[in-house]
């Protein structure tokens, strides 16, 4: 069970290695966390970092370095974290990943390998790869290391402003897990939101526990989870967590509305968290953070 204990310690492994990312005040009760500013472009390089350095710390790490399973920004981080120790990095992707994550995957010096049409496609495939090469396994988001690593957003968060209600993306549930576990002492209250045509782990909480969903929808590359972590299922079972489903048209205009107003180039997962005010609806005076999670995007269409 990750732990607030968990997250101090995840901080101070990656401190100083990492960007610390600013809030940007959009209103006076709406603020938003920029995570998109994190080295790789998205939170994951928190998570990654952590997870490859205690690696190192346990002498985890052969000369096969690491492998991932990624739709694009785990894969990305875990290439940058590989690098910053100087070991090899092996990414398994579908194959139907965003070019501009696979440019940067490889620009990374990482392996990138191209497997199926979703994350479990690939996450299978990384899985018997592993096996052969020894090399040390960093899943996307169901390792205590990677979910901790997350949680460091939020103690930067309670440290540079107040907020009552954080809205985050949900995917596999790494990052919301690791937020609320860093939160449940305080009354802040942890809004995880996912897509309408992704809701794993919606339906974890629904079915008590979690189980395999279809997934799909605008955001798939990056919330295109078939099943919720057993660590953010624990964590959202013990904190009540709110869940929120949004259709994929409110994030499509979340994504506009990010670009319009404050020339934010979110990626549709990321634009998630902001249209899940389309579904959670503040109370007069409630003080909302959302958490601007990533922007490896093609913004083309952004007009």
């Amino acid at each position: 069970m990750i732990t607030l204990a968990d997250i101090i310690a995840a901080r101070r492994r990656i401190e100083g290695r990492i960007r610390r990312t600013p809030v940007f005040e959009a209103a006076p009760e709406l603020v938003f966390k920029l995570e998109y500013l994190q080295h790789t472009g998205s939170f994951k390089a928190r998570g990654a970092l952590n997870n490859v350095l205690a690696a190192q710390e346990r002498g985890d790490l052969g000369p096969a370095g690491v492998i991932a399973a990624s739709g694009g920004n785990a894969g990305l981080a875990v290439a940058w974290a590989a690098a910053q120790v100087g070991v090899p990095a092996e990414i398994h992707v579908p194959a139907n990943a965003p070019a501009v994550k696979v440019k940067r995957l490889q620009a990374l010096g990482a392996t990138v390998v191209q497997t199926g049409t979703e994350y479990s496609h690939a996450l299978a495939a990384s899985a018997e790869r592993a096996t052969q090469t020894g090399a040390f396994v960093c899943h996307a988001y169901d390792q205590p290391e990677m979910v901790a690593g997350a949680g460091t957003i939020a103690l930067e968060l309670l440290a540079d402003t107040t907020v009552d209600t954080v809205l985050v993306a949900v995917g596999g549930g790494g990052l919301v897990g690791g937020i609320a576990a860093a939160l449940d002492d305080t009354p802040v209250r942890v809004v995880g939101v996912e897509p309408v045509a992704a809701p794993s782990l919606h339906t974890a909480l629904d079915r008590g526990g979690p189980v395999d969903v279809e997934v799909g929808g605008y955001a798939a590359d990056s919330l295109g989870a078939r099943r919720a972590g057993r660590i953010a299922y624990a964590v959202a079972e013990r904190t009540a967590m709110v869940s929120a489903l949004v259709a994929d048209a409110a994030i499509r205009e979340a994504r506009q509305r990010l670009w319009d107003e404050w020339r934010i180039v979110a990626e549709p997962g990321a634009a998630a968290a902001y249209a899940g005010l389309t579904a959670y609806r503040p109370e007069p005076g409630e003080r909302v953070a959302v958490i601007v999670c990533g922007a490896n995007t093609d913004p083309s269409d952004l007009v």
